[in-house]
């Protein structure tokens, strides 16, 4: 599995306007719902009640918000870029300005976590990261986010 096939140029968000944590969430749900055909508000409360059991803002200005819909077909991921940071209660208490959004089937399960492996490698290289804040291009973060990920195989 590559990130391609979890990621498509469409569901990337270059400059996401959000006040929030909730407010990009909902956003990105909008997106999400378009990509999945699954209701908006049912992704949203999936990711609000991940949210519940703890934060996915993992640190680095970085969040991989993740929930399970029983009718999705394969794993679906969106990415955003926020124009300004928001407060994510992050485990490093710094705000979060990439998120990256994964939806997957519940039965998913092995396959949820190696998408979420995934996105963590990527997201943990600084480079990477420093080139996705620099750019506001949908074809150039499409490219770093899918083709990066082939240097760091699993």
């Amino acid at each position: 599995m590559s990130l391609s096939d979890l990621i498509s140029a469409d569901a990337i968000l270059p400059k996401l306007k959000a006040a929030s944590k909730k407010q990009a969430l909902q956003e990105m749900s909008e997106v999400a719902a378009k990509l999945t055909g699954m209701p908006e508000r049912q992704i949203f409360e999936v990711l609000l009640e991940r949210e519940r059991l703890g934060t996915t803002g993992v640190g680095q200005g970085i969040a991989i918000p993740h929930g399970k819909l029983a009718k999705l077909n394969h794993i679906y991921g969106v990415f955003a870029r926020l124009e300004q940071p928001v407060d994510f209660d992050s485990l490093d208490e710094r705000p979060v300005d990439l998120i990256f959004l994964l939806l997957a089937p519940e039965s998913a399960g092995a396959d949820h976590l190696k998408a979420l492996a995934k996105v963590s490698r990527l997201l943990r290289d600084r480079k990477v990261c420093e080139k996705l804040r620099s750019t506001d291009s949908i074809e150039a973060i499409y490219a770093l986010l899918t083709e990066s990920i082939t240097h760091h195989a699993a």
